[in-house]
């Protein structure tokens, strides 16, 4: 599978939602890396755990600046964050039970949900935020 490359089709326009769906490309691409590791590896039980906290906070993040400025599908988007989590929970969960996941198929998850969910969701806020100065 092919990694996520960072283009400018991904950038929100918010310097600090970019910088943080970098880093979240960078966490998938890891997986993606990967494909030969099981999900009994010490990696792929240390890279969901931080994808789960890392997009704990920049859900948070950009909730709060949705909150701030009023956008009026956070709703939305946060239904959307929560079901992103859980999948992630569920996958992390599966692994520490020691259900035999292939990696390829989380990472396949994960990067398509990415994809979908900035491409499709987050682009919508886009010129929402652009209108209002947030840079």
């Amino acid at each position: 599978m092919d990694p996520i490359w960072w283009t400018e089709e991904f950038s929100v326009g918010v310097a600090e939602m970019d910088r943080q769906h970098k880093k979240l490309i960078a966490m998938i691409n890891r997986l993606i890396h990967e494909p030969e590791a099981t999900t009994h590896s010490e990696t792929v039980s240390e890279l969901l755990s931080g994808m789960i906290n890392y997009a704990r906070e920049h859900f948070r993040d950009e909730e709060a600046l949705m909150a701030e400025y009023g956008y009026p599908f956070k709703d939305r988007q946060a239904e959307q964050h929560s079901a992103f989590i859980q999948k992630t929970v569920d996958f992390c969960s599966a692994v520490e039970m020691g259900v035999d996941i292939v990696p390829l198929v989380m990472a396949e998850y994960l990067k398509d949900w990415f994809i979908h969910h900035i491409l499709g969701q987050d682009m919508k806020y886009k010129p929402f935020f652009l209108d209002r100065g947030v840079k």
